[in-house]
């Protein structure tokens, strides 16, 4: 007997709520524990719960200031977290478009009753170091326009085989979304993504992987693809710079002005780690209350 087409739908509101109040319950209220990669998607839905059991005016207003910060800081907070700067002065791509030349070959969706298993096309993986590569460049570049403007010429030229250049030795790319499995489960479908499609748009960020020295002539750049549709990470990359004198045709260490902007950086991204991490533990507080005070208690009725 084939399967019934009802599991493709979006699983119903209390099917999330449950999973949700789930989740909360294993979930540690000290400040200091790491939170669930997941705590983006988790939010809204833990809050819906407390909703449903009521909350009074002052409930109401906590959670609408948490789903506020979410919604409107969402990729500074994920990013941030991790040591990502984000500002406009430091990012890469910003909501760039996913256009349809950017899939792989398209394939007719006619297994879905069959099977369950999406043919359906998805961006190349090519695409994505394309980005890495776009964002690496449009990263370097905003030190010439924003951040280092006396040795704006320099930096322009590190992509250039003029004088001392960046050039990329290696890149690693690891992709997050992943095609549904034959025969899932409704677990599985809460928890697998689709593959990147058109129509969505990506936000790339570079970080420095590797701290600065007198020494360094290499260095790691992590880099961050962010699904704006899906809201998270799409791929990770991780690239391997290499400084090159074009001039004596070998390796150089860090010239000066770059070492100096470079120790910068490192530090700025140390600040935003600890600063957005508190942020995402301040938010999964307000909501581990917001539940204590709701449905979590022993005299909890729904509404």
């Amino acid at each position: 007997m084939k399967p019934s087409l009802r599991i493709w739908q979006s699983p119903s509101r209390q099917t999330c709520l449950r999973h949700a109040s789930i989740q909360s319950r294993h979930q540690s209220s000290s400040s200091s524990a790491a939170p669930s990669p997941k705590w983006l998607s988790e939010l809204p839905a833990r809050i819906g719960k407390c909703l449903t059991f009521g909350t009074t005016e002052a409930q109401t207003r906590d959670a609408t200031e948490v789903l506020r910060a979410v919604a409107s800081d969402w990729r500074e907070l994920m990013a941030g977290s991790e040591g990502f700067l984000t500002g406009s002065d430091r990012r890469g791509l910003y909501r760039q478009s996913v256009v349809w030349g950017d899939m792989d070959s398209m394939a007719i969706f006619e297994s879905l009753i069959s099977d369950f298993s999406s043919t359906t096309g998805h961006v190349n993986n090519v695409v994505y170091n394309k980005w890495a590569e776009s964002g690496r460049a449009l990263w370097a570049r905003r030190y010439a326009t924003h951040l280092d403007r006396p040795n704006a010429t320099a930096w322009k030229d590190v992509f250039t085989p003029r004088g001392q250049g960046l050039i990329l030795r290696s890149i690693h790319t690891d992709f997050k979304f992943v095609r549904f499995p034959r025969n899932f489960s409704l677990k599985q479908y809460l928890t697998f993504n689709q593959p990147m499609t058109f129509p969505d748009r990506v936000t790339v960020y570079h970080k420095l992987g590797t701290q600065p020295t007198t020494e360094t002539d290499s260095f790691k750049l992590d880099v961050l693809i962010l699904s704006e549709r899906q809201r998270r990470p799409a791929a990770r990359c991780v690239e391997d710079i290499v400084m090159y004198d074009y001039r004596r045709g070998a390796k150089a260490t860090l010239p000066p002005y770059m070492l100096d902007a470079f120790r910068e950086t490192w530090r700025l991204q140390e600040e935003a780690r600890q600063v957005n991490g508190d942020r995402i533990r301040d938010l999964l507080d307000k909501v581990r209350r917001l539940e204590q005070q709701t449905w979590d208690r022993p005299d909890a009725v729904e509404s």
